[in-house]
């Protein structure tokens, strides 16, 4: 449905030209959403997505191995859109104290995400509501180091901003000025919050998604922190039980498509055209979340049965199996770590998971400090949906 613009311009001032800012009307929509059969259907689709990525938690003997995993794949892909190079290798690297494949700022910014995410999610399960305190402090910690450093983390931008084009006369679009950004996510966030009127979830969450990168209240950051506003709501109102649903592999594969669809929301108010868009990238990234954690499944039970090889060490390679499942790539310090085992212990036992049964293959070639990767498992993770 084309309701028209969704907002009003008003003058603004970027790098001294003269520029029209958009001002979004607060949610919901106005008429309200036309959910007929097609799109309806369609929701009802990627509702049943989500409760069978819900129930992924039986699925798993341990869901939290999965969700490690996940939530890095999830932060490199996110990161990607933005710009960085890094690979889910590069993040686990990193996180060991490793040296990775790329400029280290790039990696600081990937794992940074994976903080913010884990903040909002705590501060949900603490009681707090998604409001400003909880979007600044997520916000904060996503640029905290890195190139975010000097972007003003945890503020409001100061400064009018345009996006496409050259100068902000010739931008795609140019959102709000400053001086309206308290107001504009005052409004979002009382439509967050069900105020004054309660909004389905999974729609709560494809409109608040819309109307933050409208705002773009940011310096830096905007797609990202969108991005994660998206599984926190439903993790907030019980849709999901984890973090898992991630969307940012089909937002970069249909890219194009993605940027359509926001600034036709702006000009026309087809919010009926975004919904079908948002309702089939939730099918379909849960979906394939589901058939990933399967593989997971297989791969684990395949490799497990496979250890009565090594007789006496099969139980100690079970503990390293179950510990790189949680991180697939480690050294002996971090391994030891996890398991108990002593240095000695882990070094002994991996010899044979990397020569006898091929699970997992040292990176470095080093004699001291080597490297580990259980590398069908990150394969599996680095699979391509399309």
């Amino acid at each position: 449905m084309e309701r028209g613009l969704t907002g009003h311009y008003e003058e603004s001032i970027a790098g001294g030209v003269r520029c029209q800012a958009f001002i979004p009307d607060p949610l919901p929509p106005r008429p309200a959403l036309a959910l007929d059969g097609k799109l309806q259907g369609r929701i009802n689709q990627a509702m049943l997505a989500l409760g069978r990525l819900d129930a992924i938690s039986t699925l798993l003997p341990d869901a939290s191995l999965f969700l490690y995993s996940y939530v890095r794949k999830e932060a490199v892909m996110s990161s990607q859109i933005e710009g960085t190079q890094s690979s889910l290798s590069d993040l686990m690297l990193y996180e060991m104290e490793g040296m990775p494949g790329v400029p280290m700022d790039d990696v600081q910014e990937v794992s940074c995400y994976v903080n913010a995410l884990m903040l909002g999610v705590q501060r949900i399960r603490e009681g707090f509501p998604i409001s400003h305190r909880v979007a600044m402090e997520m916000h904060t910690t996503l640029m905290t180091s890195g190139r975010g450093i000097n972007r003003m983390p945890g503020e409001f931008r100061s400064n009018q901003v345009w996006l496409g084009g050259h100068r902000p006369d010739e931008a795609v679009f140019v959102p709000p000025p400053p001086h309206r950004l308290a107001e504009c996510w005052a409004a979002l966030e009382r439509f967050i919050n069900d105020m004054p009127e309660a909004t389905d979830p999974l729609i709560k969450a494809a409109l608040t998604h819309v109307q933050f990168e409208t705002i773009h209240p940011f310096m830096d950051g905007n797609g990202r922190l969108g991005r994660l506003l998206i599984p926190l709501i439903l993790v907030e109102a019980g849709i999901l039980s984890e973090p898992l649903l991630y969307l940012s592999v089909f937002f970069k594969k249909h890219r194009q498509v993605y940027y359509e669809r926001l600034q036709q929301v702006r000009v026309t108010g087809d919010w009926e055209a975004w919904l079908l868009f948002f309702v089939d990238a939730v099918a379909e990234t849960a979906n394939q979340a589901v058939a990933t954690a399967r593989q997971l499944n297989q791969l684990r039970e395949h490799d497990k049965a496979r250890l009565g090889e090594l007789g006496r060490q099969a139980g100690s390679a079970g503990l390293l199996l179950d510990a790189l499942f949680q991180q697939p790539i480690a050294n002996v310090a971090h391994l030891s770590e996890r398991t108990g085992l002593t240095p000695a212990t882990v070094g002994r036992v991996l010899t044979p998971l990397e020569d006898t049964l091929g699970i997992v293959h040292e990176l470095t070639g080093q004699k001291r400090n080597r490297i580990f990767a259980y590398r069908a498992y990150i394969d599996i993770l680095n699979q391509d949906p399309s």
